[in-house]
């Protein structure tokens, strides 16, 4: 299985299941138009009656050459030797854990996946009881692993605070009896921030997720205060650039943002975080209810299309030129890559990953919270469904039939397992429309390398 495309004057191919990327020259590349799942011995016929009048007999001869030595050198037209894992993935201890830890918001962004904060059950707090009994929980089911993680997640969890510090002291108290290491993120929209706040963060948290859409007009016209009129921008942006100046370099962070229909020229919102001095971005589209004016849709996607092409460029043209930022999605590595585990079945919600709420029951993930029919148990009553955790071990790209025969399997492992459910029905049925996004990145991402690597 291969996939070809042309993107900013290169002629890339992917060989998918060895992962190789070629850059090809016309001849060769016009060939493959003629080949299905392998190079044949000899030349089809109908290629050289079609390639010769424009590349002549020579040329088009050293090119099927070049085609039959990738083949033989496994890197193009290769063998599937993933799928002989798939039937191996069993469930698996946990790793990391999502606290839901304030289930309230003090923003009420109208695209938010959480009801705005309370994912519809009612604002709420989770006790440091329920946090202690999760990381209980966490200990007790992550088996032999060593490195564990917990994201501090809401709605705001700097609504909670107290009990974010509570629970990271109880956690670093008890790790070293356990043979455990913590690592925690915590997201936030930083309305709340202060120096206190900011100080336990680049302290203990290896990661922190800063919530903001870009330039001021934009994240302003979503992201409102809970008073339904004030705009967040103004009141986050200084606090931010404070975190991120006082945060040391061993230490991650990201400025997370959500584009819409309403700002289809996403680029100027990237390029405005980067000229706040934030240089680790992430901007993600809004594929929710199509009912909902400001949600991406099909018709959408080839203006989006083209606004990631620009991107492409941008961070080409500012790597070369020493003074670029990361984005999130652009970020792949065609040398070694993940695993094969992680290549087949991607976050592992479910199963690696969990989430648990302020009355202490255990989801998937953060983004199946509050629809029961995904309840996997509670942390405070012991009970956890092992079925579940075991059905989602065995959601993989071999257990959903579109993904089988995409090119771009290895590197979206299925797409995400909510979406799926949320907006197809069945977590083993991928969302088109993500679908189409990350391809789309995929191939920019492939293409910058390219450009970069000239």
């Amino acid at each position: 299985m291969i996939h070809k495309y042309t993107l900013n004057g290169f002629r890339i191919v992917l060989d998918t299941h060895s992962g190789a990327v070629h850059l090809f020259d016309e001849a060769p590349y016009d060939l493959l138009d003629y080949l299905t799942d392998c190079v044949p011995a000899q030349m089809p016929e109908a290629a050289r009656e079609a390639l010769t009048p424009k590349y002549g007999t020579q040329k088009l001869e050293e090119a099927y050459a070049e085609l039959l030595e990738l083949q033989e050198a496994g890197q193009l037209f290769s063998a599937d030797d993933y799928q002989q894992f798939a039937d191996m993935m069993q469930d698996a201890p946990i790793k990391s854990m999502c606290l839901n830890i304030a289930h309230d918001c003090n923003l009420r962004c109208a695209y938010c996946f959480a009801a705005q904060g309370d994912f519809g059950k009612g604002r709420m707090l989770m006790p440091f009881s329920v946090a202690k009994a999760a990381i209980d929980f966490l200990i007790r089911e992550s088996g032999t692993r060593h490195n564990l993680e917990v994201d501090f997640f809401g709605g705001e969890p700097l609504m909670n605070f107290d009990v974010v510090k509570q629970t990271v002291l109880y956690a670093r108290s008890i790790e070293k009896q356990h043979n455990k290491n913590f690592r925690f993120t915590i997201t936030t929209n930083g309305l709340l921030l202060d120096d206190d706040k900011i100080q336990f963060i680049n302290q203990e948290m290896s990661n922190c997720v800063l919530s903001l859409d870009g330039r001021k007009e934009v994240n302003d016209r979503l992201r409102v205060c809970a008073d339904g009129k004030t705009g967040s921008y103004d009141l986050i942006v200084p606090k931010y650039q404070k975190l991120v100046r006082e945060r040391s370099k061993d230490k991650d962070y990201y400025v997370r943002g959500t584009f819409t229909k309403y700002n289809l020229d996403f680029v100027k919102d990237v390029l405005h975080m980067d000229a706040l001095g934030f240089d680790q971005i992430s901007i993600e589209p809004v594929v929710s209810d199509p009912q909902l004016s400001y949600s991406i849709q099909e018709e959408d996607l080839p203006a989006v299309f083209a606004e990631y092409e620009h991107l492409a460029q941008e961070i080409i043209t500012r790597t070369k030129a020493g003074k670029c930022f990361n984005f999130f999605h652009f970020m792949i590595d065609l040398n070694q890559g993940p695993c094969a585990i992680k290549r087949l079945r991607g976050c592992s919600c479910g199963n690696e990953y969990v989430a648990v709420t302020p009355e202490g029951e255990i989801y998937p993930c953060h983004q199946f919270v509050g629809d029961d029919q995904w309840i996997m148990g509670n942390v405070l009553d012991g009970t956890y469904d092992r079925a579940m955790k075991n059905r989602f071990a065995h959601a993989n790209i071999y257990a959903k039939e579109t993904c089988q025969n995409c090119w771009a399997k290895f590197y979206c492992s299925g797409g995400c397992n909510a979406n799926n459910q949320h907006y197809e029905g069945d977590i083993l049925k991928p969302h088109k429309i993500a679908c189409d996004l990350e391809k789309k990145r995929l191939e920019c991402a492939i293409m910058i390398q390219a450009a970069l690597s000239e």
